[in-house]
């Protein structure tokens, strides 16, 4: 099958990246792969170091997914080696060091989630293992002296930590060598990454040209700051959206973001149209209610992982629960086998999963945080009402539903021994 002609991929490739380097070398590319029919071999690497990926992660697959569509090759590179070192990218401290089995455990759930937006039969999937695994300490010291100490300082989150006296580990400083000799090894055409890894992917280039591998062009893109509205998405900060969590928990998550990233986040990781995306920064100009826009991108991201039936029923749990002051349509049973006739509220909210510990349970009873509806004999529900007694018990003779924070919900039951 033909590839599409070149000014119509440069428009669609150069659609949302921050920069392409150089540009020239792209337009070079396109044309000798459109003139040969051969597809560019197109790489990004993900370090699994922890279990998912989240929508910062699919800013990159939904670039290389256009590149897909065009016709290209993608390589994921899987950083099962470059994993254990941890990306110091916009890092102030030291990562924590994972296992080999650690990152292998996390790898498996990765490649299921890629391929909610990748086609898994065109995509080359690739361990960093395969080559780092076989190196000697000769080839080692090969890799290690293309690049000097002075040339990896430059980069301004060693450079702070060095400048204040944070340490900073040498098997750090081999991240952007191991991650610039993946290129080499599976010779890279184009790689692509977030903005602050513009350091390690210029490396890439050099690196391929000392190994004689004709240089990859490099395509940045933006970074998608998380539900905090301040740092980067980030599971180790918390303001993360699983691809692969609940759906009511992502339409949940999506709706406590800070109204100023409602554009960003329709632009960067949802399918909506360049068109609809206009039409949203225009009602945002004129008035609209900013909840109205977010309820649509909270449905627009559950429809894209998890299907228009589990988005309308997360839109509907949602409003039924805010708007409506009820509780979700579907709640978890919890059945607490007992012989008493009276439970602290702070053991049920454990047992139920609502609290990590006793003294979690009662600061969340004292904070005003919890709340309890009796149900009937016949299911007939009551209102909710404010539960504000740390050390206050509670009947096991009636089950009811209890309300933890915005999102908990469990349906309580009891089963007397």
């Amino acid at each position: 099958m033909a590839m599409r002609p070149v000014k119509e991929q440069l428009a669609i490739i150069r659609s949302g990246t921050v920069e392409v380097i150089p540009e020239d070398e792209l337009e070079r590319k396109l044309r000798r792969a459109v003139s040969e029919n051969r597809p560019l071999r197109v790489k990004q690497g993900f370090d699994p170091t922890a279990p998912d990926i989240h929508l910062g992660h699919t800013v990159g697959l939904r670039k290389l997914k256009q590149f897909q569509d065009l016709g290209h090759q993608i390589v994921l590179i899987v950083g099962d080696y470059t994993g254990m070192v941890g990306d110091p990218s916009g890092r102030s401290s030291t990562r924590p060091q994972l296992t080999q089995a650690d990152v292998l455990r996390n790898a498996e759930t990765y490649q299921n989630q890629f391929f909610k937006i990748l086609d898994r039969g065109k995509t080359e999937v690739r361990r960093n293992g395969e080559w780092f695994a076989k190196m000697s300490f000769v080839e080692i010291m090969h890799l290690a002296s293309r690049v000097t100490v002075a040339r990896i300082l430059e980069r301004d989150d060693f450079e702070k930590r060095y400048r204040g006296g944070d340490p900073v580990s040498i098997h750090e400083l081999f991240y952007p060598l191991m991650q610039a000799y993946d290129s080499v090894a599976i010779k890279a055409d184009i790689e692509i990454g977030g903005n602050e890894q513009k350091f390690n992917l210029l490396t890439g280039r050099q690196i391929q040209q000392d190994y004689g591998v004709e240089p990859q062009v490099i395509l940045t893109l933006p970074i998608l700051i998380g539900t905090d509205g301040q740092l980067r998405m980030s599971k180790s900060t918390g303001n993360y959206i699983g691809v692969d969590e609940p759906p009511d928990t992502i339409f949940g998550k999506t709706m406590s973001i800070p109204d100023d990233l409602i554009v960003s986040y329709f632009e960067l990781v949802t399918d909506s149209t360049w068109e609809r995306i206009d039409e949203v920064k225009q009602l945002l100009r004129s008035g609209a209610n900013p909840r109205d826009l977010k309820l649509e991108l909270s449905n627009t991201l559950v429809r894209m992982y998890h299907g228009a039936d589990a988005a309308r029923r997360a839109r509907n749990d949602f409003v039924h629960q805010f708007s409506d002051r009820k509780a979700p349509e579907q709640i978890d049973k919890v059945k607490i086998t007992t012989t008493e006739d009276e439970i602290p509220m702070y053991r049920i909210m454990v047992e139920a999963g609502t609290a990590k510990s006793f003294g979690e349970a009662k600061r969340k009873i004292e904070q005003g945080g919890v709340r309890v509806m009796p149900l009937g004999a016949d299911d007939s529900e009551g209102d909710f009402s404010t539960f504000d007694q740390p050390q206050g018990p509670v009947s096991t003779a009636q089950p009811f539903v209890l309300n933890v924070g915005k999102r908990h919900y469990r349906r309580i039951e009891f089963e007397k021994r």
